[in-house]
């Protein structure tokens, strides 16, 4: 990573801009939601239903590209100008299509252990018909500028 963030650097005119953008692991939180039929984005409430387990290989990708961006840092191509976490959402109308995306994207990086989609599951059929799921994602963003 460290090769790469170096060549980029060297691409970049100077005072330009590097933008780190991903998720950063950290147990995200299944939660159901009640929307509108209109807006699945606002949301009337939610419940959490627990959180997702973050697999070794996850974790340990978010800390290289946290120790890639230090020594880039340190290197004196780059300094950070500001930094801010989010939330992104995925949304799923189905518990088991939240599953079967889980299994098939995410095998590698989360786990939905077998407790909190049995809470999710029943959640979602006590909200009724309008209600979804959603996995809460914390994201990081961090605005880079070259020396």
């Amino acid at each position: 990573m460290v090769h790469a963030l170096g060549e980029i650097h060297r691409t970049l005119k100077p005072n330009g801009i590097l933008i780190d953008l991903r998720p950063v692991e950290d147990n995200w939180q299944v939660e159901v939601v009640s929307t509108s039929s209109t807006q699945r984005v606002s949301s009337a409430g939610w419940q959490a239903a627990g959180r997702l387990s973050d697999l070794p290989a996850a974790v340990a990708d978010d800390e290289a590209a946290s120790r890639a961006m230090r020594e880039a840092e340190s290197r004196g191509w780059y300094f950070k100008e500001k930094e801010e976490e989010f939330d992104f959402f995925y949304y799923w109308d189905m518990p088991s299509e939240m599953k079967e995306f889980m299994e098939s994207e995410w095998e590698d990086f989360e786990k939905l252990e077998e407790n909190v989609y049995r809470k999710a599951s029943s959640l979602w059929v006590s909200a009724g018909a309008d209600a979804c799921l959603r996995v809460r994602v914390k994201m990081l963003i961090t605005h880079w500028k070259t020396l």
